[in-house]
């Protein structure tokens, strides 16, 4: 029997009614369903609706239905059921009786998925979280491990200057906590109980909405019933940070493509995480990190696909909003299969110190730290700029570096630049010379390292808080 089938004398189109129906896709939200349903029938029952029997059978009921489900797949194999909303309602039917179809009293359709997928986001984004301090914290190992182990930094992919690795790592650091901070705002927004919405005008009895929110742990009920049941907001959120998220792991995957060329051979890539080539056996390619990068493109078109979806949907609920659903689970389902397997590869990657310290002594890359000796020296900075570029002339045409010019070569350029200007264009002074916070100086990064281990451990104390 459809939920709604009372109003119509003819039955669906079969093609219609096989094309319609979401229950092969939203029989993931069971789980989820039937939490929402228990807190619905408790509601029912502090209304008068429910006597204590029947709410225990229907209590019961749901136990068994999700029990089923655990232990065999094939439960949940049902031709009929339209949604998982319908699924529920038909086994509960089946296993106590006519006391089942009271749980739909003063419910609608249109207030459970959005409760669903609610608790479904929420579910997802402390997964997600908890993942994204194992990541960050394999980062933040790393780099730990690389002490003043120095690489070149670059803009518009030319060598720019010096920097640590581990400042190099930390960068990915940051990205990754705010990707795990928006997932926290996402998550507080969300965190509303729509329960007692009823189809667009709210529940036709007396439910205590506060005591469904609470057993749902849901900060409190949705204000406005008209956008509780049609609010996809808080799933344009989630996946619109998934997008951000895949954006910050394709360009750490590029990163890492780029530097595990044999013209960079900055890092060696783990074979676990690697393929070979059908024609080429010299080849060891860079699949999962290619394959992340390929990814975000479908994240975004994911976000894509649901605000599209939403952007014409006049008030209250309209069945465009089914769409949503598929969009939503991708999204989530991509990156956390994703997000284990960078993890992994990040943990055995090899960080070749020798080439990344060689390439980080050359291509002029202490020029502005020569141009800065000359500033502290009373030459005005573009003054300074310029005669440290008629220096680099000066090397591209005697094929060697700034530090290998002589004396009498800057003297002829600069009276300001003295015998000491030699020590200020080694390596580890060029390092030492970005002491700010947030630069690149050792003493500098061991400080971010320690605050960035601080953050990760909020970040993993909020997630089991949740748990």
């Amino acid at each position: 029997m459809k939920m709604w089938s009372g109003r119509f004398r003819e039955p669906l189109d079969p093609d219609f009614e096989r094309w319609q129906r979401s229950f092969a896709f939203d029989r993931r939200l069971l789980r989820y369903e039937l939490a929402a349903s228990n807190a619905h029938a408790r509601a029912l029952k502090s209304a008068g609706i429910l006597s204590s029997d029947e709410l225990i059978q229907i209590l019961q009921g749901l136990e068994q239905i999700g029990k089923r489900a655990a232990e065999s797949p094939e439960f949940l194999e049902d031709t009929e059921a339209e949604d998982v909303h319908h699924f529920v309602e038909k086994r509960l039917a089946a296993a106590i009786g006519e006391t089942g179809y009271k749980l739909h009293s003063s419910r609608s359709r249109n207030e459970q998925i959005a409760t669903d997928l609610r608790l479904y986001v929420r579910a997802g984004i402390d997964e997600l979280r908890d993942q994204l301090a194992e990541l960050c914290g394999v980062f933040v190992s790393r780099a730990e491990t690389c002490g003043e182990a120095a690489m070149p930094s670059y803009t518009h992919l030319q060598k720019a200057e010096p920097m640590l690795v581990a400042h190099w790592l930390m960068a990915f650091v940051e990205m990754i906590l705010r990707d795990a901070s928006r997932l926290a705002d996402c998550r507080e927004r969300l965190n509303l109980c729509p329960l007692g919405s009823g189809a667009v005008a709210g529940a036709t009895l007396p439910l205590d909405r506060d005591l469904s929110a609470r057993a749902l742990d849901f900060e409190a009920p949705t204000a406005n019933s008209v956008d509780a049941t049609s609010d996809r907001d808080f799933a344009l959120e989630f996946v619109n940070v998934l997008s951000i998220l895949a954006m910050h792991l394709s360009r750490w995957a590029e990163e890492m493509i780029l530097f595990s060329s044999r013209e960079y051979g900055f890092i060696s890539l783990p074979e676990a995480y690697s393929t070979g080539s059908s024609a080429m056996p010299q080849k060891k390619n860079p699949d999962l990190l290619e394959l992340i990068r390929g990814k975000s493109g479908r994240m975004v078109g994911c976000a894509t696909s649901l605000l599209i979806t939403m952007k014409g949907l006049p008030l209250a609920y309209n069945k465009d909003l089914q769409e949503t659903q598929e969009p939503l689970f991708d999204a989530a389902d991509t990156m956390l299969a994703l997000l284990p397997l960078a993890t992994g590869l990040m943990k055995e990657i090899t960080l070749e110190f020798d080439r990344m310290q060689n390439a980080a002594q050359s291509g002029f890359m202490n020029a502005w730290a020569a141009a800065t000796y000359l500033t502290k020296r009373g030459v005005p900075s573009r003054l300074a700029h310029e005669h440290v570029g008629k220096a680099v002339q000066v090397c591209i045409r005697k094929k060697c570096e700034l530090q290998d010019l002589s004396f009498d070569d800057l003297q002829a350029i600069h009276p300001a630049f003295a015998e000491d200007v030699f020590s200020c264009l080694k390596l580890e002074s060029v390092l030492a010379i970005h002491d700010v916070p947030g630069g690149t100086a050792p003493n500098r990064v061991r400080q971010a390292i320690a605050t960035a281990k601080k953050k990760i451990e909020s970040l993993r104390e909020e997630v089991h808080a949740h748990a």
